[in-house]
């Protein structure tokens, strides 16, 4: 009987190994793609995606949505989804495109300023109302105005700041406008500074109130000094007395810290930013502007925890401007496209004062956890405007501004937003923040 040589057995087994490698690789592939597309392995965030604070929004969305045969049964899976996701962060994520475009125009929407109304102004290029903020992690559904009357029925919302909270307010009116009809109520001051609507479809109030430092503030005019006023430590009351009536704010300052203003505290002057020629210290903006946040917010904790009523606060972060140029010598934002993911980044003096705004609100949000009631939110849209050079009026500011052909010298608004346009996302977020804190409501009664 012979005996198998081991060189010839092992010759022979990898001979059979070749033979079924291919098989078995065959039959590996389709698994691991299945595996892989059902079951994806996270990646991590681009660098480019970093921001210079590590405390940001951090909600939770569905990633997918569904149809449903009744509203009821839609709101119903909408809640189980939400209660049972992953948090989301809004500050991340990118512009794409989106062919559904606004729920509304410049001409379906009465209540959009004029300087603003990009649309009836002549705007040639409409691609700016095409797009849609996508985080990185989640999906941003598009504002349900049915849904946010829902969840506010019978409550007082108020917007208080500076123009960019009255930019706001006229997107949220716009939105919900689409579905209930807003009366104007009351209105008073210069431009109208200060006006209420009411949804009679819900009870629902919507007010703005004009205050661009949240604190109390004498504004520069052409008969007084060249020069704001501030007084750090003293809160703003003509929204500060209207708290006990308000179920909602939404506080949003920035741009107007960039003027000239002595600044007080304690009866004294604590400094100035930009005041030649006054004999005080010049001390900048940064730390007078977290002085007044804090001061309105501590204001609004210490009035709501006392009248038992509970309030919604949220902090919008700086929203960038965007001109090339200085903003009084022909500069302009002639861009039509947003940045693409890493082209721009938040940085310099947008960084700086978003980290403010995040920073205070993460400290009053430790102050107001022992009372009940008080939910508070940073909404982080600095870098979502960022990316959107081309989303503001520009010369369209003004109607037709070249209808007589082109001109030297047109003044640009590359400041404020169009409407619609990349503002309404703001809001989006805001009811989706809402949404959430309802949905935890609910699983904690």
């Amino acid at each position: 009987m012979g005996v198998t040589s081991p060189l010839k057995g092992q010759s022979h087994a990898r001979s059979l190994t070749r033979k079924l490698l291919p098989y078995v690789l065959y039959a590996i592939l389709p698994i691991a793609v299945f595996r892989f597309y059902f079951h994806p392995f996270p990646f991590p965030l681009s660098t480019s995606d970093q921001l210079p604070h590590p405390n940001r929004i951090i909600l939770t969305t569905s990633s997918s949505s569904s149809s449903s045969s009744s509203s009821s049964s839609s709101s119903f899976s909408r809640e189980e989804e939400i209660a049972n996701e992953t948090p989301c962060n809004y500050t991340y994520g990118r512009w794409v495109h989106d062919k559904m475009g606004p729920l509304y125009n410049g001409t379906s929407c009465g209540t959009i300023k004029e300087g603003q109304n990009c649309i009836t102004h002549g705007r040639p290029d409409l691609g700016y109302l095409y797009w849609r903020w996508q985080p990185s992690q989640c999906n941003l559904p598009r504002f349900d105005p049915n849904t946010f009357f829902d969840l506010l029925s019978n409550k007082h919302i108020a917007f208080v700041g500076d123009s960019m909270a009255r930019n706001q307010l006229e997107s949220l009116l716009c939105m919900l406008a689409t579905a209930s009809y807003p009366n104007l109520v009351y209105k008073n001051g210069e431009d109208n500074k200060f006006r209420r609507w009411h949804f009679a479809s819900h009870n629902i109030t919507v007010s703005v109130y004009w205050s661009p430092f949240l604190v109390k503030g004498v504004e520069k005019s052409k008969t007084g000094p060249d020069h704001n006023k501030l007084y750090v430590d003293v809160v703003d009351e003509r929204w500060g007395s209207d708290l006990e009536h308000i179920d909602m704010v939404v506080l949003s300052i920035g741009h107007w810290f960039l003027h000239p203003a002595v600044y007080y505290e304690g009866g004294s002057v604590l400094g100035c930013h930009y005041c030649p020629g006054l004999n005080h210290t010049e001390i900048g903006f940064y730390d007078v502007m977290r002085k007044a946040i804090k001061t309105a917010l501590k204001a609004i904790i210490e009035r709501k925890s006392t009248d038992g009523n509970g309030i919604d606060v949220f902090l919008t972060s700086f929203s960038p401007s965007h001109f090339e140029g200085e903003w009084d010598k022909a500069g302009a934002c002639p861009k039509t496209k947003p940045y693409e993911e890493g082209e721009k980044m938040v940085e310099g003096m947008d960084a700086d004062m978003r980290s403010i705004a995040i920073e205070e609100m993460e400290a009053a949000k430790v102050n107001a956890k022992q009372f009940k009631g008080l939910r508070l939110e940073t909404l982080d849209v600095t870098k979502l405007s960022l990316m959107r050079p081309d989303g503001h009026p520009g010369p369209y500011m003004y109607p037709f501004p070249f209808a007589n052909g082109v001109q030297e010298h047109v003044q640009n608004d590359c400041v404020h937003w169009c409407l619609p346009g990349p503002i309404d996302t703001w809001n989006q977020i805001v009811l989706e923040v809402i949404r959430r804190w309802s949905v935890v409501s609910k699983r904690e009664e």
